[in-house]
């Protein structure tokens, strides 16, 4: 740039009117560059009328982009001269050689794009991992590059992955570490449902690394895109030291999995709130259409009436789709604890039942009769509803229009009233 400068300074018949720089952009496109664009404005404004380049792949990699922008400067009165090609588009000559060259410089960028593509291929099939750690909760780099476990930014993965098997949604992870003021990869306290998704859904937690998640559109957009089989994946395991064992990363997907299931097969628009006022929601079904109950407040002479009743009942104005009767709400609290109470007294004769599934293929159901045992063994009888056990053992509870409500447990247990 100093050259430039000097350069113009020894020509008295110039002004010098600034240097525009894009460093470290690409000239493929003209979106993102943000001096490229301060110029031709300036050139619109009548600022500046001649622009001196070094060379065409500086000025743009992109035969449209480079023509239409040279094109529009002419029609302003404003010439370019490329330097090493020693073009000036005022000349008459100018534009034949300027398309001519501008061409090649696009093959030369498609071709620098190519190799970089290929290379970075050839590093994946041999296994060889770059994971960018400042973006990356959980994990530093040490002097040789190896990745090493950051251990207060990995206990806050571990409390992630184990509130999610404890029943809350990626949106209830994220609000209570920002109450407790946790901090995140960016140095910030400020968490998102997605970037908590994201961490729930990780291989490199367990220790892995699933490379090519993403590709390169084309050169010229530089977009990237997620890879549905366009091209190869390489999968590398104890790739790097595990936060999460890979029994229980397994069980988060299934749980993930489970849970888009149960939300399509009763059609609910969310999994659970993760309150006091309300610790049922989306948990409640209608045993006749199978769709969701809701709760809903009706005003009465005594104060205002909590109860639930079928989404379904009155889909339509003044027409009646479900016939199920609605239900108090201390009906179902009152439910819940006479059957949580009964696993609590009654361990013993469940424990033959959550022995099976602990010896048993299924992860999920393995890690929730685990949970099962150690909660009924340390369990004590309750009185009142707790959220946080209703987010951990209750998978659903259903009303019947004959008044009978069954309360599902997640690993399998039913009990009926």
């Amino acid at each position: 740039m100093a050259y430039y400068k000097k350069y113009i300074e020894e020509h008295s018949e110039y002004s010098f009117a600034g240097i525009f720089a894009d460093e470290g952009i690409t000239g493929t496109n003209t979106k993102k560059r943000d001096e490229f664009n301060r110029m031709i404005a300036e050139c619109e404004k009548g600022n500046i009328q001649r622009i001196i380049t070094k060379s065409i792949s500086r000025f743009a990699r992109n035969t449209l982009d480079c023509l239409q922008a040279v094109r529009r400067l002419k029609e302003l009165g404003v010439g370019v001269y490329f330097e090493k090609e020693n073009i000036d588009t005022l000349d008459d000559k100018g534009e034949v050689l300027l398309t001519i060259l501008s061409s090649l410089a696009q093959d030369e960028s498609r071709s620098i794009s190519e190799n970089c593509t290929w290379s970075i291929r050839k590093r994946y099939e041999r296994g060889e991992v770059f994971i960018n750690t400042s973006q990356f909760l959980g994990y530093d780099k040490d002097e040789e590059g190896n990745l090493v476990i950051h251990k207060k930014q990995a206990k806050i993965v571990k409390e992630i992955y184990q509130w999610y098997l404890d029943g809350w949604t990626a949106s209830q992870i994220a609000r209570e570490l920002e109450k407790k003021r946790a901090v995140n990869w960016n140095g910030t306290t400020k968490w998102h449902e997605s970037g908590i998704t994201n961490i729930l859904k990780n291989e490199k937690y367990k220790g892995d690394a699933l490379l090519q998640k993403t590709y390169t559109l084309d050169f010229l957009s530089k977009k990237r895109v997620t890879n549905d089989g366009k091209v190869p994946q390489y999968y590398v395991e104890d790739n790097h030291p595990a936060i999460i064992d890979a029994e229980m990363w397994e069980c988060v997907q299934l749980e993930a999995k489970r849970r888009k299931q149960y939300m399509n097969e009763h059609t609910l628009m969310g999994y659970s709130r993760c309150s006091n006022k309300n610790p049922f929601a989306f948990h409640v079904i209608c045993g006749e259409c199978g769709r969701g109950f809701g709760r809903v407040r009706w005003a009465s002479s005594k104060g205002p009436r909590f109860v639930w009743q079928c989404g379904f009942r009155y889909h339509q104005k003044g027409i009646i789709g479900c016939h199920n009767r609605h239900i108090e709400d201390s009906t179902i609290e009152l439910a819940f604890i006479r059957a949580w109470n009964h696993l609590v007294e009654d361990q013993s004769n469940y424990l033959e039942h959550w022995n099976a599934l602990v010896k048993g293929d299924d992860l999920l159901k393995k890690y929730k009769a685990k949970q099962f045992i150690e909660l009924s063994k340390n369990g004590r009888i309750t009185e009142h509803v707790e959220w946080k056990l209703v987010l951990k053992v209750l998978d659903h509870i259903r009303i019947y229009e004959s008044g009978e409500i069954v309360i599902a447990f997640l690993e399998g247990t039913e009990c009926q009233f």
